[in-house]
């Protein structure tokens, strides 16, 4: 398989419907075209007509459109077939397709072509499956403003920004002769500043961006018996777990996933935190403990009424020290402590829904969820993380200029920074991880 095979797919998603579609896209997408309808239709024009088998046999009726190169999604010559929805008339023109020289394509195929073909960057070919899965309509518009190219004008931006201040600093290294003290010049600093300024803009919108897609991660621990799947239940609205007076009910892990306010919240409910000798209850802890150490926030939960408030104590002691706990105290009804928020403490009533919407919005303000926020773009994790290893770069430069005067070191750094940087657009990315980024898209797309 080469990128210069004509590739073909079914676009709509598998099943039945009233429209199906099939994409071709490569060299001979003309042919394929001229074999199947008996002519080829004018560029952009719909054309309704005829799909024809082999022998001139009709498979199907329906619209023809025809996208020549370079001005086509891909770059390439495009056909698309738009047939009836059914799945044995669209198996029938595909295999008509593959026939006729085409190839079946891979997950994501269309849009890498796009990408190597400089119809998009990779922030906005990421984009397009961003916006197919959108769980919510914010989420849906951030990836909208990707695709349209908003993040990718603000990298670009910030990238001319780094490779002008490059080209200042190795000038004045390589040609130390002119006797320019640029390590005393204030224009550097000033341009440093500008930059991170910028840098801090772009991750605050990039982090919104990914809270939009991917959401946290929140696990509740505590103790038996203390209402962890009771808060699980009370937060998603459902009766996901089993709840019961008898403590070590919850053995396992349960999972369940939100939608607060347009951001996905992963729920994790794991089993109480104790001593035991139940060899199936010491499975469900020990996986407790697994699960603690991929959380994003931890919730730790307590008995209000529990008048053996040590024991929590014990486990907030155990929980690693680099992760956000939130502690929340549970069974009000029974201690009668008011509702709310205390002290960086809130208190609730799971089974009677008491003080819920104050944990929601604490939950939202603790992800630095801002519901007004319209200029934030869709964003992945690797995407934070390459912005944070060019703030890590910018910042070395920074102590390499003021603190070491040192120009070679403050140059070398401003290169990492750009290559971190050029990494997010596609500039100076490895193509093992543009194979991983472009698999994980639908067939078709």
């Amino acid at each position: 398989m080469t990128s210069e095979d004509t590739i073909v797919a079914v676009a709509t998603p598998s099943g039945r419907g009233g429209v199906g579609i099939i994409r071709v896209s490569g060299e001979l997408a003309p042919h394929i075209a001229q074999h199947i309808i008996g002519e080829l239709p004018k560029p952009r024009n719909a054309l309704y007509t005829e799909f024809k088998a082999d022998k001139n046999v009709a498979l199907d009726q329906g619209i023809a459109l025809y996208f020549p190169a370079p001005h086509s999604f891909t770059g390439e010559h495009i056909v698309e077939f738009q047939c009836h929805g059914g799945p044995v008339v669209l198996d029938m023109l595909l295999k008509r397709c593959l026939a006729l020289g085409a190839r079946l394509a891979q997950a994501g195929e269309f849009s890498e072509r796009a990408f190597l073909n400089d119809k998009l960057d990779l922030t906005q070919a990421e984009a397009i499956a961003d916006l197919i899965d959108s769980s919510s309509e914010q989420a849906a518009r951030s990836a909208l403003r990707s695709l349209q190219g908003h993040f990718s004008a603000a990298i670009n931006q910030l990238l001319q920004e780094l490779i002008e201040l490059r080209v200042y600093v190795e000038a004045a290294l390589d040609f130390p002769e002119e006797e320019v003290d640029f390590l005393a010049d204030k224009a550097i600093t000033t341009r440093l500043e500008r930059i991170k300024t910028q840098l801090q803009t772009i991750f605050s919108k990039a982090k919104q961006g990914s809270l939009l897609r991917e959401g946290m991660q929140l696990v509740i621990v505590g103790k038996p018996n203390a209402g962890k799947s009771s808060l699980l239940n009370a937060l998603s609205g459902n009766d996901t777990a089993i709840v019961t007076e008898v403590a070590g009910t919850t053995r396992d892990v349960l999972r369940e996933t939100i939608n607060l306010e347009g951001m996905p919240l992963h729920i994790i409910d794991t089993a109480g935190l104790r001593h035991s000798n139940d060899p199936v209850e010491k499975i469900g802890i020990e996986r407790a403990w697994q699960e603690i150490e991929k959380a994003d926030l931890i919730l730790l939960l307590d008995d209000d009424n529990d008048h053996q408030p040590n024991d929590n104590q014990n486990i907030l002691a155990q929980l690693p020290k680099t992760l956000a706990i939130l502690q929340v105290y549970n069974k009000i009804d029974l201690s009668q402590h008011p509702a709310g928020q205390f002290n960086d403490k809130i208190y609730i009533s799971a089974k009677q829904a008491m003080g819920i919407d104050v944990l929601k919005a604490e939950l939202k303000q603790r992800m630095g969820y801002q519901s007004e926020r319209e200029d934030s773009f869709i964003a992945r994790r690797r995407h934070l993380h390459a912005l944070e290893i060019t703030q890590q770069a910018v910042d070395q430069a920074e102590i390499q200029l003021k603190t070491y005067f040192a120009g070679e070191l403050m140059a070398e750094e401003l290169r990492l920074a750009q290559d971190a940087l050029g990494q997010i657009t596609g500039r100076y990315t490895p193509d093992d991880l543009l194979g991983e980024i472009f698999s994980n898209f639908c067939i078709g797309k």
